[in-house]
């Protein structure tokens, strides 16, 4: 599938990222060798494939345990800003 570099600016812009022309071809070459793996994947025959069967090994879940974390000075050593006991936290909505 060709991409155009319209397309990735586009992407880029909604992502609010800028790049240079120079990055822009490169990641126009990346999203298309992506693509092309899609289209590979899309190829594959499923015809033989249930959808409605999984694997019965993987059904066992670990089981909830609640654990008290005492060290709070380790559990908040990368917290970049605290109010009172909870952590703050960058605006993330306009």
């Amino acid at each position: 599938m060709k991409v155009k570099p319209e397309e990735v600016k586009y992407i880029a812009k909604l992502a609010k990222l800028k790049f240079t022309d120079e990055e822009v071809d490169k990641l126009t070459n990346e999203f298309e060798a992506i693509l092309s793996h899609f289209e590979a994947i899309d190829n594959f025959d499923l015809e033989d494939v249930s959808l409605d069967e999984f694997d019965k090994v993987n059904t066992e879940f670990r089981k909830d345990v609640v654990e008290v974390f005492e060290d709070k000075k380790k559990l908040f050593q990368n917290v970049k800003s605290m109010r009172d006991t909870s952590i703050e936290v960058p605006k993330v909505v306009e």
